[in-house]
């Protein structure tokens, strides 16, 4: 049986995202996530508080454009970090390591009709036009 490790989450950042750059030149960014999950009949909701690191370009972007509270769709998988505290006290925890993070529409009116304002249609020509980069 092979194994699997990838996790989808939809979530708000906790913190503006920090990024820093390793001595190879590649950028680390890590940031948290509330993930909230609906529990029980009586819809009660349980809030997970999850840590989150991302590299490369994915790293940049979200360090430029995400800050506190920024909705986003994280894809990755669970890693297990291990260290010694200052007291030599082994200590562990799992946080998400990312693949592809998208940055997600709000969704009240006011974020809407602004949306709305900044997207243009193209011209109509008959020479192709050139893709939009997304970010992620």
């Amino acid at each position: 049986m092979s194994n699997f490790n990838k996790v989808i989450l939809l979530g708000r950042l906790t913190r503006d995202a920090e990024v820093r750059y390793l001595p190879s030149g590649t950028a680390v960014c890590d940031f948290g996530m509330a993930v909230n999950t609906s529990i029980g009949k009586d819809k009660d909701e349980e809030v997970l508080f999850i840590d989150i690191t991302a590299f490369g370009r994915t790293a940049e972007v979200v360090g430029e454009y995400c800050s506190k509270g920024t909705l986003l769709l994280v894809e990755g998988r669970l890693k297990l970090d291990v260290w010694t505290d200052k007291e030599n006290n082994t200590r562990s925890k799992i946080k998400v390591v990312t693949d592809r993070v998208q940055l997600m529409p709000r969704n009240n009116g006011k974020d809407k009709q602004e949306a709305e304002q900044t997207i243009e249609e193209p011209e109509q020509t008959n020479e192709p036009q050139p893709k939009k980069k997304v970010p992620f």
